[in-house]
């Protein structure tokens, strides 16, 4: 049965909601003066729903109903819009959450609650580098030895990094602000503690960035979208404060595509660091390019569907995204609520193991967050670990030149023996729940942002883009969106039933599979790491371990014993050398 565009207006009047062409600030101070009025009786307001916008709207839905029931439930409809309407002059700010909570945890799970020592190694003959800028890409553990053991100040150090982003920050357009105050009074407490003997651990003293989606108090954060470009928010993120616990110095606020969607910002397109004609790929776009570029030692960033794991693979970062509710989102911009994760993007997975270390946890705000132990062993012998590959995955990709197959043999010639496996895939992910998911829970927390046409603003208006995806997601019924729940329930246990046999998954960080879709619905941690170079446009390639629930140390453990056996994770785009 045809679906005709009359009757998506249709549907529209039912929802209260036109989509039209006005200024979004006209329209909001029509809608103001509209919501201040004296309110009137349903029927007076929506004569102009006739039963015969229920049977066409009923087509949306793959239902049809009958005369006698449309005659029936029309004057509910009715009702219901009234209620709507009613619901619609009391705001929700985004900070405001489901009252119903997300966990990847099935029945019958168990997990160790026990946290063991990590033997953090420091070496300290780490020396400072006759050329000054190799700095930029020194890991944090060198960092770490030479802040410890007083080699260079931490002021001396953000002052470095604050130069190079001022330097390089517009070539990328990768910063949305600079935070020179808060990173020298962060920088200079450091160095005082250090100096007394009261070293906090690696992190003390090291600069650092956050996407600009978590709030720090006194700072703007913009969401990197033009409405919200003044904004403000008086409140400190929980992972900006578990950082400020560590030590750690905040030296920018990286960008992110528009309300986390892509590299496109109101201030331009991040770029990628080893060719400025492509883009660095979203949505924790300034994070990885800025990191991969050495303007900070590592960056945060958070991932809904892709938003860690694409940019990157993009840039050539490793990229850790962490279980589903490993860390609090206290303090940070809600997209999805049953999605949005929050992970630390570095270059090297031993840099991420750190960064991990400090700032998983819950502060007991964020209903679906957790403390989780994390057991890392930099020296774990992964040989004694079961190493599986997706080969369904694999056997997608024709060229077997590629770098992922130069993985497999990286492991083959440590000794490890590889098991194939079939991933789950498109015979277990046989509709596209994701789009039904979060279509539905983005379009809820930007509801505003649709009804009053605040969407016009933003600064991509494609198809693909937010202001499309949101009004699209109208047409999503609360019954559909809560059976996709229910499946994807059914997705978690048979993907569990795999995952749970193993240590780690190998899996292609693209092609034709749907692991990205798959694991962020799932909850599963994912580390990416660089893998070199692909042969035709000469830009980063990576390669994904999926692991088992809360055991980050090991897939981490597994990506280090790979980066110590080649050197993809060492290389760095000259222009920022």
């Amino acid at each position: 049965m045809e679906v005709k565009k009359d009757v998506l207006v249709a549907q529209n009047q039912i929802g209260n909601i036109t989509f039209d062409k006005l200024n979004p600030f006209i329209m909001r101070t029509i809608i103001t003066y509209l919501l201040l009025s004296l309110s009137v009786t349903a029927f007076s307001q929506d004569t102009t729903i006739q039963k015969n916008d229920l049977i066409s709207s009923a087509k949306l839905f793959d239902l049809s109903f009958t005369t006698k029931e449309i005659d029936t439930l029309y004057s509910d409809v009715i009702d219901n819009l009234a209620n709507y309407k009613a619901m619609h002059k009391l705001p929700l700010a985004n900070s405001v959450p489901l009252s119903l909570w997300q966990t990847p945890v099935l029945p019958g799970m168990h997990f160790t609650e026990k946290q063991n020592p990590i033997n953090w190694k420091l070496d300290n003959t780490v020396s400072l580098p006759k050329n000054k800028n190799e700095l930029a890409f020194y890991s944090i553990e060198q960092l770490a030895s030479l802040l410890k053991y007083k080699k260079i100040t931490s002021l001396a150090l953000t002052q470095f990094f604050i130069e190079r982003i001022k330097k390089w920050g517009d070539t990328l357009q990768c910063v949305i602000s600079i935070q020179e105050e808060i990173a020298y009074a962060q920088a200079k407490k450091a160095d005082e503690e250090i100096a007394q003997g009261k070293y906090r651990g690696l992190l003390h003293g090291i600069p650092y960035g956050l996407k600009d989606l978590f709030a720090v108090k006194g700072t703007k954060t913009t969401w990197g979208a033009a409405p919200y470009q003044n904004q403000t928010i008086d409140e400190d993120a929980f992972v900006y404060t578990k950082l400020r616990d560590a030590g750690a110095v905040l030296v920018a606020k990286f960008t992110l595509g528009a309300l986390a969607m892509g590299d496109y910002w109101f201030g331009g397109r991040t770029k990628n660091p080893w060719n400025l004609q492509y883009g660095s790929s979203g949505s924790s776009a300034g994070s990885t390019s800025a990191t991969v570029a050495g303007l900070v030692p590592f960056a945060i960033g958070t991932e809904t569907w892709g938003s860690i794991v694409s940019p990157s693979t993009t840039c050539g970062a490793t990229g850790l995204r962490p279980t589903f509710g490993s860390i609090s989102r206290t303090g940070a911009m809600a997209l999805s609520y049953s999605l949005d994760k929050v992970g630390p993007i570095c270059r090297s997975a031993a840099d991420a193991a750190i960064v991990f270390n400090y700032i998983h946890g819950t502060d007991g705000k964020d209903g679906s967050a957790v403390n989780k132990p994390f057991n890392y062993d930099p020296s774990k012998d992964i040989k004694k670990l079961k190493i599986a590959y997706a080969k369904n995955y694999f056997d997608k990709i024709k060229d077997t030149s590629r770098n992922e197959f130069k993985v497999l043999e990286a492991f083959k010639k440590m000794g490890i023996t590889l098991i194939p496996v079939n991933f789950p895939d498109s015979g277990v992910y046989n509709f596209n729940i994701m789009d039904v998911v979060i279509g539905a829970e983005c379009a809820a927390q930007f509801d505003e942002m649709t009804r009053l046409n605040i969407d016009d603003v933003l600064t991509r208006q494609t198809k693909n883009d937010w202001p499309n995806q949101f009004r699209t997601a109208r047409f999503v019924p609360a019954i559909e969106y809560i059976n996709a729940q229910r499946h994807r329930y059914t997705l978690m246990q048979k993907v569990n039933e795999v995952v749970q046999q193993y240590d780690v998954i190998i899996c292609p960080s693209r092609g034709d599979g749907n692991q990205s879709a798959i694991t962020n619905l799932t909850g599963h941690p994912v580390v990416c790491v660089p893998t070199g170079f692909d042969k035709k446009l000469n830009l980063p390639t990576g390669i994904s371990f999926v692991g088992n629930l809360y055991d980050e140390a090991t897939i981490l453990s597994i990506a280090n014993t790979l980066q110590k056996a080649t050197n993809w994770d060492e290389a760095h785009p000259a222009l920022f050398k």
